[in-house]
Parts: C-alpha cells; sequence; structure tokens
C-alpha cells in the first residue's frame, strides 16, 4: 500500500485545476536551472550561426543581435507567465481568459500541441543522428535509426508523464554535465584553430555588419522565442511567489541564451558550421572528447523534449478536459514516439516551422496585448468567470488572429514577417477592441 501511495505522489496528477499553495515552493534559481540546462541545443544555434554566416554579421555583432532579440521575447514569456504563478493553473486553461473558452480549446491549445510535438519529434530525430554517428565512429558498426530513436523517445516521455518534478530533477542533474560539455566546445574551439588564435580571430571586425541584418537576425531570435508566452505558466504554477517565477524564466533563459550565442556564432565564424556538436567533434579525435560532445547534445535534447512533452500534454488536456493529466501526457508521448521513427520530417522543417509560424506568431501578439495592454497583467473576476464557463469566445480576437496570419504569409521574408506582423498586432489590438464586451 506505501508502495502505490508513493507512485501516486510520485507522479503529478494536477490537470487543469489550481494547484495547491503548499505545492507552490519551487524558488527562482531551480527555474533557472531548468531554462538554463534547455538552452543550448541544436535547434537554438541555428539563429546566432545564420547571423554570421548568412547575414554576414562579426561574431560579436551575432551575439549582441541575437541576444538582444532573445532577451525581448524572454521579457514576454515571463510576463505571461504570471497567471500560473499567481493561481497555479497551466498556460493554456488560463488563455480562456484572453481567447474565450473555445478560443483556447480549438485553437490556441491544438496549434501549441501540434508545435510541441513537431519539435519533441524533430530534437529526437536530430539527437538520434549524433548517437548514431557516435556509435559508427567508436565501434565501426551502423545500427537502424529505430534502435536509437524508440527509446530515446520512450525514456523522455516517462519523464514528462512523472510530471514537474521530474522535470526540474532531471534538469538540475543534467546541468553540470552540460556545463562541461559546452565548455568542452569552447576549449576545442579556442585550441585547435591553427591559422592564428582563436579568440584574436574573434575580435576581428569587432561589431562589423549592417544595422539592417543586426535588426533582422535580432527579430529572428524574438520571433523564436516569444512563442513561448503559450505554455510558459506551465512551469511556474509551482512557483514560490510570482516574483520568482519571472525571474527564475527571465535570468535562465537570458544566460541560457547568451551562452548558447556565443558557442554558435563562434562556429560560424570560426569554421562555417551552423551545428557546434559537429565543428567541435570534427577538430579533435579524442575519444574522451567526442563523447563529452556527443552526450552533451543528447543530454541537451533530452531536456528540450521533456520540457516539449510536458506543456504538449497540458496543451493537449486543454482541448480533451474530459482526460487526466497522465491520460493526456500518454497520448501525447505515443504521437511523439510515433513521429519520431520518420526522420523526413527533418527535411521538411522549413516548411513545417512557416505554416506553424503562421498561426503561432499571431496567437502569440494577441496574448501579450491582451494581457500586458488590456488587462494591465491583472484578471478581474469577469475575466477568471472565463475558466468554468462551457462555451464563449472572444470574437475581437479571432478576427484580429486572422488577419495577423494573412498579414504573415503575405509579407516578403526578408522583412521579417513574423516580427512584423506582432508588433502591428500588439500596438492595434487594443484600440479593436476597446470599450467591446464578450462572453
Amino acid at each position: 500500500m506505501r508502495t502505490t501511495a508513493s507512485r501516486k505522489e510520485m507522479i503529478e496528477t494536477f490537470g487543469l485545476e489550481a494547484v495547491p499553495k503548499e505545492k507552490q515552493s519551487t524558488p527562482w534559481y531551480r527555474f533557472a536551472f531548468i531554462q538554463f540546462a534547455i538552452a543550448a541545443n541544436a535547434g537554438n544555434f541555428i539563429v546566432p550561426a545564420l547571423s554570421v554566416i548568412d547575414g554576414g554579421l562579426s561574431f560579436w555583432s551575432g551575439v549582441l543581435a541575437t541576444s538582444l532579440g532573445a532577451l525581448a521575447g524572454f521579457l514576454f514569456v515571463s510576463y505571461l507567465s504570471l497567471p500560473g504563478s499567481r493561481l497555479g493553473i497551466p498556460a493554456q486553461y488560463a488563455i480562456r481568459t484572453i481567447l474565450g473558452v473555445e478560443g483556447a480549446r480549438y485553437l490556441s491549445s491544438p496549434i501549441r500541441s501540434l508545435t510541441s510535438l513537431y519539435w519533441f519529434s524533430v530534437q529526437t530525430i536530430g539527437g538520434t543522428y549524433v548517437i548514431q554517428q557516435l556509435f559508427v565512429r567508436l565501434t565501426g558498426n551502423d545500427l537502424p535509426f529505430l534502435i536509437f530513436s524508440i527509446p530515446l523517445s520512450i525514456l523522455m516521455v516517462i519523464l514528462a508523464i512523472i510530471g514537474f518534478d521530474a522535470v526540474k530533477q532531471a534538469t538540475t542533474y543534467f546541468l553540470p554535465f552540460l556545463l562541461l560539455g559546452e565548455l568542452s566546445i569552447l576549449y576545442i574551439y579556442f585550441t585547435t584553430n591553427n591559422d592564428q588564435g582563436s579568440w584574436e580571430k574573434l575580435q576581428q571586425g569587432a561589431l562589423e555588419g549592417s544595422l539592417s541584418n543586426m535588426f533582422f537576425y535580432a527579430s529572428l531570435a524574438f520571433v523564436q522565442y516569444v512563442s513561448g508566452v503559450s505554455a510558459s505558466a506551465d512551469m511556474t504554477r509551482y512557483a514560490k511567489t510570482p516574483n520568482h517565477g519571472f525571474w527564475g524564466l527571465f535570468v535562465g533563459n537570458g544566460a541560457g541564451f547568451l551562452l548558447t550565442a556565443l558557442i554558435g556564432c563562434s562556429s560560424a565564424f570560426l569554421f562555417q558550421n551552423i551545428n557546434p556538436y559537429v565543428s567541435a567533434s570534427e577538430q579533435t579525435n579524442s575519444p574522451v572528447f567526442i563523447t563529452i560532445i556527443t552526450l552533451t547534445a543528447v543530454i541537451s535534447m533530452i531536456s528540450i523534449n521533456i520540457s516539449n512533452a510536458y506543456t504538449g500534454g497540458y496543451s493537449l488536456l486543454n482541448t480533451f478536459s474530459r482526460l487526466t493529466r497522465v491520460q493526456s501526457a500518454v497520448v501525447f508521448g505515443f504521437l511523439g514516439v510515433l513521429l519520431s521513427g520518420f526522420p523526413d520530417l527533418v527535411n521538411e522543417a522549413e516548411s513545417y516551422i512557416s505554416l506553424l509560424g503562421g498561426v503561432i506568431i499571431p496567437i502569440s501578439a494577441i496574448l501579450c496585448s491582451d494581457y500586458l495592454i488590456v488587462k494591465r497583467r491583472h484578471l478581474n473576476e469577469q475575466a477568471l468567470a472565463q475558466l468554468t464557463k462551457t462555451s464563449s469566445i472572444n470574437p475581437w480576437a479571432m478576427i484580429m488572429i486572422i488577419f495577423g496570419c494573412i498579414l504573415y504569409f503575405l509579407l516578403p521574408g526578408q522583412w521579417s514577417p513574423g516580427f512584423i506582423t506582432f508588433i502591428v498586432l500588439m500596438v492595434s489590438y487594443p484600440f479593436v477592441i476597446r470599450n467591446k464586451t464578450w462572453g
């Protein structure tokens, strides 16, 4: 009986209902550890590296531009975490106060579930390739892709099913290994470039690069991370206070991305490669360093994917409210494991990301505008009443989201359509909904 009870306590069972006050005890630094641990992964290196390779920015210009853009996005993410820490409820459930019950259940939650599911499978596929290549390099044997991908995805799903405590503990344990790997990458960069000292080479050009290109890549970084506003409250519902949740996310995200930008821009500037795990492993024949780098890539992938599966399960739960949290996590996990067996998903990544972004960015803009400007970061009784309604919808938000989707796909790619769409909706929505009621 005690074993059964302890297992039930170990697995998180809180669904859409508020987390009890006694459970809201997580300090800011634990949130910072979580966010720092998930920062340096292959997907997050792309924008900083491309700012140097395709944007022609110098090392420091790339780091500065992308870091400023990411910090702006993280600021919105931290603010939209406040409903979670104040009310103890998950993000997609809180979004009912902005989009209405049906707007949250049938638009924002499915989109968030699809986004988390897609990134879960893509990250798993990328991590599997890394493990597969390490195995070939160390043993000379090439084993089938599924032998690696299925166990990996199952492990991450199990941790997500257990819940927030598993996410918190796993990322805390992973953090020292991640730091060791990231410092090993920088050590290899600064000791194996024989043309001239790597540090001196990185100083070339200082802050060179056009301001337009710096703005463009800053906007890309902003768009990549601001979409987190639709999930940040899932974590902070366990925060000791709203300030602990806010600053934990902001400090962890900011510090994590700064290190990510330094490594990504170094890889691009020194070796013209957007993947630091690949560029660093190519610079050494040491089995120790190769193993450390590979394990770092895998651990970073596991860290981000536990988060993807955890938040994706809550989004699914908001749509299918009759499920329990564990049931929704199992359904999400089953789909994630299934998709992780199709590596062709990576080949179509650009088109999928563009399609998802065309909906995610307008939704994110409306969420930020409504909560920060219209509601002034406070959910009154009228707003909270939406949580318990069986049906309601904010038609003005839906109209603006549709307008944002059209604008996103009409704007040329070189104009950073995501950033322009976000700003236009953020500024115009308060005027559209002024003196109007819904629900």
